[in-house]
């Protein structure tokens, strides 16, 4: 392979403007692709295999038409009088009623939608205006319910009442007692027992939340800040207020700033401080333009460019700047620049190929977990990996070849380093490597206790996706999740649906048997209250049954507690037997069903993707280092900070530690995320360092000669990327969604514990210890794996022999007994 890069990488010096023209036709050619042939980008959520997604299933054939969990666009906006006031003071429902009357005129609320308010209440005295609140209240109570009825929202002094009184009547003519029925209406009720906290409840017209525009929620917000000139208190929830706009911008920003500052003191030029930038936005951007045309034939989420963003500038910045650094490297031993470049690439070039390939691993084995945003949010990142792989060993070398002498103008600190008495260059890596192997030992002690001490908070990690009641204080939907809990329980955020098919009931026996589930559902430990919502029965036929309905059932507790998970597996672990006592087929679905479940998923899949990534990537080092301890060093190192990472991220964010964070469950799909992201990262950092050491091993180097001059050559580099990315993910923790928040932190403490302590210092001190024998590797498994030559030990380059002088390196089994550490 070795030999194969060095010739791509001479070709594309030499002949850089064939190579720069097709990349330029390849970005047009593309990008006129995506421009004609590219689809709307869509959010289908269908998870299949779940038990929700299976009862959502049933709802639609019960139910057809009925709106999916992830289509809903509705919202809510909560309105509390102060302290010692009730709504019901005309001055607040006035201010209710103008609020009503603003949101029916906001964009995207259908026109049809009818403002339940008192007409001209500012011009009525109090008096008026509550004698006419009341009889409206009363003729509303009075009037007939049709099922042409427009789309309502009113003041919740008005609706509130109404509803309840048609909830009671309803289940009072049902059979159930005062008592049940009144319970009914207090679960559902928008109107608080004290009066003082009401919900109006509306919904844009759009088939998904996707299609709110941001002027219309901007609207609501508008209409809110005024009504809170009244001394209201004013917020609003719910899917149709959550931010359509994709995060990040300033984060990014000033990421790149640091990454830039870097560059420039890692390699003294602007010149050659921009050339990964460039390089790297590049990549993203024909990524991006490649994702875009993929919805030609596939349905593709609107989060899945983030993982692939994110991943390209990082896998980007970071395969130019070690091909770039080793190019600067080999000018020192030759004045031929197409000879360096073409040395770099079969070098540095065979690192980028197989620390490209393991994130390519990590990213497409997100399929295994059978959850379709995830496996294309995977599958897209890769491309855009793969892009970046393909940039930094033909566009570079190009980009240099056009550049020529000026690669590395700009100059603005002249990098002079430290030599030794033979000439060798005596930097801070080299320095730290012989720190490192005077107590290997130790240091491999200190690491695993460290890391280990860290990773102890993980034992209590609870996995919950996000929601309002975990935004940001600050947020107006945060707020108004606090006054909805605070006024109506925490269960009116988490509510559940029991899907019920009484298909196979004997027609006359359906009603009660329906019944009889809701009555069931309502016994369960956790459930605050269980009724009938709605059935499918002909409203025009008096004499229908029906063969399905809705049990809305309400738990005592939140979306993110443990014992509403608790509550749900109560639900479905007594299925079997209320099915079998009743003849029915049951399921629960709903928002809340659907992420406990998708978190259930997430976590079972967990150990099958660790062991399929780790798996192959296992198999692809030792290839690449052509040894079996090396592999199963790497992997475990970074199973160790991995499980620091994510100990340190409980600790922090779920336990609140240091007080930085307020407590909040781990988003569900952050460690697979997380062990994706990290592992192909750190596979990139051990393939870029070890195989340095190696490859003075192949040329003649002893175990700590190898170990030295591994770091005099890379560890520069190796952290200068550390520090890039760490800053990268670093800056997303400025963001206020605590989401984005927990993602930057557990990147950024990922990359540190991997990079600088695993990578160089758990790494080197185990090299030590074990010696040659690190490069074992069994007869009969020599025979069968292929040369691939990452070191590039076939490229003929006199200096290296005059580096280390003359080793017997014929012996590659370990029989041959060598000098080892401390030895």
């Amino acid at each position: 392979m070795a030999t194969l890069l060095y010739r791509l990488g001479k070709t594309a010096y030499r002949r850089w403007p064939i190579f720069l023209a097709a990349w330029l036709i390849a970005a047009v050619g593309l990008g006129g692709f995506a421009a004609t042939m590219s689809k709307p980008m869509s959010d289908s959520f269908s998870i299949p295999g779940i038990p929700s997604e299976k009862a959502a299933d049933m709802q639609a054939e019960l139910f057809p038409g009925s709106q999916d969990a992830f289509d809903d666009a509705s919202f809510d906006v909560v309105v509390q009088a102060p302290e010692g006031h009730t709504l019901a003071e005309p001055e607040y429902s006035r201010a209710v009623d103008t609020l009503v009357a603003d949101l029916v005129d906001t964009p995207q609320i259908s026109k049809e939608t009818v403002p339940l308010v008192v007409k001209d209440g500012a011009k009525l005295t109090d008096a008026e205006y509550a004698a006419t609140l009341d009889g409206t209240v009363e003729k509303l109570k009075n009037a007939e319910v049709t099922e042409e009825q427009p789309p309502m929202i009113g003041n919740p002094l008005i609706l509130g009442p109404v509803q309840d009184d048609q909830i009671v009547s309803g289940a009072e003519s049902a059979g159930a007692t005062k008592a049940q029925a009144e319970a009914n209406a207090a679960a559902l009720s928008i109107l608080s027992e004290d009066g003082r906290t009401g919900l109006i409840q509306g919904e844009f017209d759009v088939e998904t939340p996707m299609d709110i525009k941001p002027a219309s929620q901007d609207e609501v917000k508008e209409a809110m800040e005024t009504a809170r000139d009244s001394g209201l208190s004013v917020e609003a929830n719910g899917p149709g207020m959550q931010s359509m706009e994709m995060p990040g911008g300033s984060a990014e920003l000033i990421g790149l700033a640091i990454a830039l500052l870097v560059l420039v003191l890692t390699f003294g030029s602007l010149v050659a401080a921009g050339l990964p930038l460039i390089t790297a936005v590049f990549g993203v951007g024909l990524g991006m333009i490649g994702i875009t045309g993929m919805t030609a034939f596939m349905d593709i989420g609107t989060t899945t460019p983030i993982l692939a963003t994110m991943l390209g500038l990082a896998v980007g910045i970071d395969y130019t700047l070690f091909i770039l650094a080793r190019y600067r490297n080999e000018l020192e031993h030759t004045d031929e620049r197409d000879e360096a470049i073409g040395v770099a690439v079969g070098t540095a070039g065979s690192a980028v190929v197989f620390a490209g390939l393991t994130v390519l691993i990590a990213l497409s084995a997100l399929a295994v977990v059978r959850i379709p945003f995830l496996t294309s949010m995977g599958l897209a990142a890769a491309g855009t990996v793969l892009i970046a792989v393909l940039v930094a060993l033909t566009l570079l070398p190009a980009i240099l070849g056009m550049l020529k002498t000026k690669s590395f103008g700009g100059q603005v600190r002249k990098y002079v380093p430290a030599r030794d008495e033979k000439g060798k260059i005596v930097n801070n890596g080299v320095r730290w490597a012989r720190f490192v192997g005077k107590s290997p030992i130790a240091a491999i002690l200190l690491v695993v206790v460290a890391l280990g001490s860290i990773a102890i908070p993980l034992k209590d990690l609870h996995l919950a996706f996000p929601t309002d009641s975990t935004a940001s204080v600050e947020t107006t939907q945060r707020q108004a999740s606090e006054l909805i809990s605070g006024a109506f329980g925490e269960g009116r955020e988490a509510p559940m649906l029991m899907v019920v098919d009484a298909t196979g009931v004997p027609e006359g026996e359906r009603q009660a048997k329906i019944d009889e589930v809701a009555a069931w559902a309502g016994e369960q430990a956790g459930v605050l209250n269980a009724q009938v919502g709605g059935t499918n029965a002909d409203p025009s036929d008096p004499d229908a049954t029906p063969t399905g309905a809705l049990v809305m059932i309400t738990p005592e507790t939140g979306p993110d507690a443990t014992a509403t998970e608790e509550t749900l597996a109560e639900l479905r672990n007594g299925q079997d037997d209320i099915e079998a006592a009743t003849g029915t087929d049951t399921g629960v679905t709903g928002l809340t069903a659907i992420t406990v479940d998708i978190s259930e998923r997430l976590s079972d899949a967990l150990p099958i993707y660790l062991l399929v990534v780790i798996g192959l990537a296992f198999i692809l080092l030792m290839l690449v280092f052509r040894s079996i301890l090396v592999p199963l060093t790497a992997t475990l190192g970074f199973l160790l900070s991995v499980l620091a990472t994510l100990g340190a991220t409980v600790a922090v964010f779920q336990e609140g530690a240091l007080g930085l964070m307020e407590g909040q469950p781990i988003v569900s799909f952050m460690p697979i995320f997380l062990i994706g992201v990290v592992f192909g990262l750190a596979m990139d950092y051990q393939v870029f360092l070890v195989t340095r050491i190696r490859e003075a091993h192949v040329h003649g180097a002893d175990t700590r000669e190898s170990v030295i001059d591994g770091f005099r050559g890379s560890a520069r580099v190796v952290a200068a990327a550390a520090v890039i990315m760490t800053a990268v993910f670093a800056a997303f923790i400025l963001m206020d969604d605590p989401m984005i928040q927990m993602m930057g932190f557990a990147l950024a403490v990922a990359i540190v514990f991997d990079a600088f302590i695993v990578r160089m210092t758990l790494i080197p001190a185990l090299m030590y210890l074990m010696g040659d024998k690190a490069w074992w590797l069994p007869k009969w498994l020599d025979r069968i794996l292929p040369n691939v030559d990452v070191e590039g030990e076939s490229l003929e380059r006199p200096h290296m022999a005059d580096h280390f002088g003359s080793r017997d390196t014929s012996d590659r089994d370990g029989d041959k007994e060598l000098q080892t550490a401390g030895a």
